[in-house]
């Protein structure tokens, strides 16, 4: 029987920042980077990087990083933590003026910040909004000033990596901006404030993409290949209509572009994130004329077009793709090398598990996998 590479897991991750993510790998980094160790590689495609996490810790690493993502805010964080050269000091004072502006009612206060009223409810004639307004009115006046300041793209992409974590810290979420809770959490009340991100000087020459995957994976030469897709819903009573990945997080979009966009819902959305203009092929919950998901074949020639030799994919038990489908497409594409499972509810990493049994752990729910693929031809 082939060794398992979890009997010898020597890589603990290192640190990384993000903000809260409905699909961070924070946990599994361990695992994907001891995977990759064992692979032997030194570049890296991130295809779907999110919030960079993963990124960040290969070029920590020493790796050779490609980061990819379709959202322009995790393309400001990749720009942020992989391509800046210059050290925190040089950020401090700028930093540090940011924080000391006098706040001012602007079109972030207008649709997103509220006061507090009758104690720490909202009261039946306020809106839900994601921040008090004191933080609403410090996010006006620094977003103001980083465009007043005309610093190089970089430059900028590190002060709003800042600027979004701060407002990270004291939002009034679960998480994510498709809906917000209807009493002030406890660290809403706290002050923004920007902090220099734990930037990463490498020697390594690092690259920053903002391309759909399918569009560009026939053409990124790369070791190995990280795959974490986002995720269609098995449910079948879910409707055709629903929010996706580009709504979750469509204020942070606006934080980077400062475009004052058309919004609409409760939760004043852009417009562009609109589950009908925003949907990914990879959450795609229909079928294609050839009665397959329409998920399976783009995760199918995702693989097969990529070229790299070695692809380590990240699935959930809740993705739209099915065990037994997912698992062909990956026996076409080459060798299954390992699979690792992770048990979310119970926050630990089960054993590894053979291609028979991973079907069978699929059918629980809150299961993420991490599949080693050796390709084996294109």
């Amino acid at each position: 029987m082939q060794q398992t590479f979890l009997d010898d897991i020597e890589i603990e991750a290192p640190s990384t920042e993000g903000i809260k993510y409905t699909g961070s790998k924070l946990k599994l980094l361990p695992y994907i980077l001891s995977l990759a160790k064992k692979c032997n590689v030194d570049t890296v495609f991130d295809g779907f990087s999110g919030s960079t996490r993963v990124s960040q810790a290969f070029a920590k690493l020493g790796y050779q990083v490609i980061s990819n993502d379709i959202a322009v805010w995790s393309k400001t964080f990749a720009q942020c933590y992989l391509l800046n050269d210059r050290p925190a000091a040089y950020y401090q004072p700028i930093i540090d003026h940011l924080n000391h502006l006098p706040g001012i009612d602007g079109w972030f206060t207008e649709h997103y910040g509220t006061n507090v009223q009758n104690g720490n409810s909202l009261s039946s004639k306020c809106t839900k909004r994601p921040w008090q307004i004191h933080n609403t009115r410090k996010l006006d006046a620094i977003r103001s000033e980083i465009d007043k300041m005309a610093l190089p793209e970089i430059e900028s992409a590190v002060l709003l990596t800042s600027l979004i974590l701060a407002m990270d810290e004291v939002d009034s979420t679960l998480g994510h901006y498709a809906s917000y809770l209807n009493e002030w959490s406890p660290r809403s009340h706290k002050t923004m404030t920007m902090r220099v991100p734990s930037l990463i000087l490498s020697d390594r020459k690092h690259t920053v993409l903002q391309k759909d995957i399918l569009s560009i994976c026939d053409k990124i030469e790369c070791d190995l290949a990280y795959f974490d897709p986002p995720y269609g819903s098995n449910n079948e009573k879910m409707p055709p209509s629903r929010v996706r990945y580009a709504a979750y997080y469509h204020l942070w979009t606006t934080i980077c572009l400062n475009d004052r966009p058309a919004i609409f819902g409760k939760a004043n959305r852009r417009t562009d994130s609109s589950d009908t203009v925003a949907s990914s092929v990879f959450e795609d919950f229909r079928k294609s004329e050839s009665g397959r998901f329409i998920v399976v074949e783009a995760i199918e020639k995702l693989i097969r077009n990529t070229r790299a030799r070695y692809i380590i994919l990240s699935y959930s038990s809740g993705g739209r793709a099915t065990a037994e489908e997912l698992q062909q497409v990956l026996e076409h594409s080459g060798r299954i090398l390992d699979i690792i499972t992770v048990d979310y509810r119970k926050n630990v990493m089960a054993q590894m598990r053979w291609t028979n049994e991973w079907i069978r752990e699929s059918e629980q729910p809150n299961k993420e996998f991490l599949f080693l693929l050796e390709k084996t031809g294109n």
